[in-house]
């Protein structure tokens, strides 16, 4: 993997990864886990399967920052990838987030979305991994895998989908504009989210190639 910017960077907490957050420390001591990749696959699937998502479960509040995702239990995937990185680098794993683009309703001729995942460093592998905690539901099958990825969202090349493969220590400013540009989950849900990050400056958005060469 292509370092550009340094292991503590995954480590760090920052505003939407606010694990200093009083709720957020509690809830990591309930993890009682020696085996740091028990851990973060126990992490992962409370982020999985206890937060829901906003849209399944129609609710109208844009949640953004981890510790407002963790108190209010939602948030489209994009807070949800706030919420997983700052548990883990609460507990001192290295923790980013990639994105995907994907059609919105399965066709091209829909339009397309980011969709947000989370990349997160095993010391024990020595190596990144992505993981997707948007959510299961029919249809969508995500799990904690360390040798073949079981993401939620399979790219399907034949309609333009694809990943891009920049690991971002914080998440896309795009992002996080549709995050605060709308109070209503639904709205943003069906006509603001961004449909494309590929234009962005390097030298400003030092990141990790997301590549495990």
């Amino acid at each position: 993997m292509k370092q550009q910017k340094p292991m503590s960077a995954y480590l760090q907490p920052s505003p939407y990864m606010n694990f200093y957050d009083n709720k957020i420390q509690q809830l990591i001591q309930s993890f009682h886990y020696e085996n740091e990749v028990d851990k973060i696959k126990a992490v992962y699937e409370f982020v999985r399967d206890e937060i829901k998502h906003s849209y399944d479960i129609h609710a109208m509040e844009v949640t953004r920052h981890a510790s407002e995702v963790l108190k209010k239990g939602h948030g489209i995937c994009y807070a949800k990838s706030h919420l997983l990185a700052a548990l883990l680098r609460a507990i001192n794993v290295p923790a980013g987030i990639a994105y995907q683009r994907l059609t919105l309703y399965d066709k091209p001729e829909d339009g397309y979305c980011i969709h947000a995942l989370n990349t997160v460093y095993l010391r024990e592998y020595n190596k990144w991994i992505r993981l997707d905690a948007r959510g299961n539901k029919k249809g969508v099958h995500a799990e904690f895998s360390i040798e073949k990825e079981k993401l939620a969202f399979p790219i399907r090349t034949h309609l333009g989908e694809y990943d891009y493969v920049i690991n971002f220590a914080e998440p896309h400013p795009l992002i996080i504009r549709a995050l605060e540009s709308y109070t209503d989950c639904c709205t943003m849900y069906n006509t603001g989210l961004p449909t494309d990050i590929t234009e962005y400056d390097e030298s400003e958005n030092e990141n990790r190639l997301l590549s495990n060469e």
